[in-house]
């Protein structure tokens, strides 16, 4: 019976020990950013600063998601690491409003049911209808997360910053009701309206009726979010709160403020209570400072924030200083080794950068400190320099004048160049008036890929990149090797208006995760920018390194192009087994043995993979 109770009690603790993740799923307006990329941040990225010690936030929130993308992707991927115990917070809202309140499938097969290939072709499959398919997709997670043991919470989405005077107008707060489309047996009609207190069309009271049927917990983020933007007003939000590139993605500040506020929500209605914490003096986050991995030589930079709430006095100052070898900036632009900043109204949310330049191999460490009155934080602070050495270089490069073919060099597989949702146009151009940069030493002669969406018609109300709309490029190693990647460089521009925006991001497991390499939006027509990225991958045996372009047009148009040339993927390829794989140098191997991989002696090396034994005692494999 003790054995018994014993075994309970361990399985009782197991559980527990396991029930401690919050999974955010959401749109670009919960997603994670790069920090080196983009000013945009997510309020799903600071979610985890008000969580207590032993809970962690686990965010898989991407841009462009509707509510059928959250379930099929996002929860597909989210439910694999769920626990019993565990909480899901789903918000989706501002993709459903896609074929403005209609479905996008639906209208997708009607056009196909009519025969008209072309018009189905050129439909945004995104959107949902707010009573019915929005509902049954946001339902579906929560059903499945309920099944799985964990507590699925719906938030309704963050609104737009639209403002008509002093207030958050109809379609901010997610209601199309004052201009929507139905897709009658006719085919799709426009022009429809309802009164204002007629919430047909709003997506965030279905969310809530869909938490009330289900008897599940809600948060209404849409009227906390238009509460925040109206106590700033307009031209205050937009300054303080926004990206700086349209009315729906947040700063720091932004993105931080929602994420409390939802903690604060979750508080006050008792959902996780004992897991949230809302801090009342200074802090930062994150509150360990871990810069990762990057090769000798290069800077590391990692973004943090200053937290102050409920300050005491209500107005002074805090002092930011660090150890030895790191840099501080507000700007990153000036850095030096210790800032100072003032508050008023005891509040302070401010940004500030560190620096590291990775000077030694190896793992490098340090301290920074806050001070606020009597109170210290001091955050530790770690990255590390890695090194390749050995094995073979490899490229692959691809051109993109004339074709799609691709040169490599080393022991490498090449993965071709695809599309999705979009195809290539043309390369020839008579009349181009591309403007290469001078160290190129390209003349307007020198053709691009121009690539279009299928459909050919951008359409007018994209915010954020489309995930089925992408060009691909890729490698992969060898059987038996290692690839470690270090270099992903192309140039882009768009060809036609200067409205084309761009993300590019690459991913080891098919973009179930990603790493943002580079973002632009609005880019100068025909002005070719180089994107280079030096990132730390390492690719065993059956993995992939994936790089996508994610283009969209930041207004309706017809015909622009996005342009592409020079794609190249580079790194070292090492063999699996630990004997180094490289090509045969300079060094003395008159007297040395080859074997090939079947054991058979030459005596001289063989087309290929060789096995040496060198004369100076040690075995190589190498490539001839």
């Amino acid at each position: 019976m003790k054995k018994r109770l014993l075994l309970l009690s361990l399985l009782a603790i197991a559980v527990q020990g396991n029930a401690k993740k919050v999974h955010t799923l959401g749109d670009s307006t919960m997603a994670p950013y790069d920090e080196s990329a983009t000013v945009t941040r997510g309020w799903g990225m600071y979610f985890g600063n008000f969580l207590t010690d032993g809970w962690t936030s686990v965010n898989y929130a991407k841009g462009g998601r509707d509510s059928r993308g959250g379930y099929e992707e996002l929860w597909q991927t989210a439910k694999k690491n769920v626990q019993p115990g565990d909480y899901v917070i789903i918000t989706f809202g501002h993709n459903d409003e896609k074929n403005g309140g209609m479905d996008g499938y639906q209208l997708y097969d009607y056009y196909m049911s009519i025969g008209d290939q072309t018009a189905a072709a050129a439909v945004d499959k995104r959107g949902t209808v707010p009573g019915t398919t929005y509902k049954e997709w946001l339902g579906k997670i929560a059903d499945e997360a309920i099944a799985l043991g964990a507590t699925p919470i719906i938030c309704s989405p963050v609104c737009r910053s639209y403002f008509t005077g002093s207030k958050i107008r109809r379609n901010g707060r997610h209601d199309l009701g004052d201009s929507y489309s139905v897709l009658t047996a006719n085919g799709p009609k426009s022009g429809y309206k309802v009164d204002q207190n007629d919430h047909t069309m709003d997506y965030a009271y279905h969310s809530q009726k869909l938490a009330e049927e289900k008897g599940i917990a809600f948060i209404d983020l849409t009227q906390a979010t238009a509460d925040l933007y109206e106590s700033y007003g307009d031209d205050k939000c937009h300054a303080y709160l926004f990206d700086g590139d349209g009315s729906t993605h947040f700063n720091t500040t932004g993105a931080l403020l929602v994420a409390r506020e939802c903690a604060r929500l979750m508080k006050a209605q008792g959902i996780l209570a004992d897991g949230i914490v809302l801090p009342t003096d200074i802090s930062v986050s994150p509150a360990t400072g871990n810069f990762g991995e990057a090769y000798k030589g290069q800077t590391l930079y990692k973004e943090f924030t200053l937290n102050g709430f409920g300050l005491t006095p209500e107005t002074g100052s805090v002092s930011i200083s660090a150890s030895e070898g790191i840099a501080l900036s507000f700007d990153k632009k000036e850095w030096q080794s210790s800032l100072s900043t003032t508050y008023t109204a005891s509040t302070l949310v401010k940004t500030f950068y560190a620096q590291i330049v990775l000077t030694e191999s190896g793992e490098t460490s340090g301290t920074i400190t806050v001070n606020q009155g009597d109170k210290t934080v001091e955050v530790p602070v770690t990255a590390t320099a890695v090194t390749l050495e050995g094995g073979t270089e490899v490229n692959a490069y691809w051109r993109l004048e004339t074709n799609d073919s691709y040169s490599l060099s080393g022991p490498a597989t090449v993965i071709p160049e695809s599309w999705t949702g979009m195809y290539v146009q043309r390369y020839a151009n008579p009349n181009s008036k591309t403007v290469w940069p001078e160290d190129t030493g390209f003349d307007a002669t020198r053709k691009m890929q121009r690539n279009l969406l299928t459909g050919d018609n951008w359409p007018a109300d994209e915010m954020d990149d489309n995930p089925e709309r992408y060009i691909q490029f890729g490698i992969k190693p060898n059987v038996g090797n290692i690839l470690k990647i270090n270099r992903i460089s192309l140039y882009i521009c768009g060809a036609g208006g200067n409205g084309m925006c761009a993300h590019i991001y690459c991913s080891t497991d098919n973009f179930e995760t990603r790493t943002t390499l580079w973002e632009k939006k609005n880019m100068t027509a025909n002005n070719p920018v180089l994107v280079e990225a030096t990132p730390v991958v390492s690719l065993e045996e059956g993995q992939e390194l994936l790089v996508r372009v994610y283009p969209w047009y930041n207004s309706a148009a017809n015909g622009k192009t996005l342009c592409l040339s020079d794609v190249s993927i580079g790194g070292m390829a090492m063999d699996a087994s630990g004997i180094g794989l490289s090509s045969l140098d300079s060094r003395n191997t008159s007297s040395a043995l080859y074997y090939s991989l079947d054991g058979t002696r030459h005596s001289q090396p063989q087309p290929g993979l060789n096995i040496v034994f060198m004369t100076d005692g040690n075995t190589r494999k190498v490539i001839y």
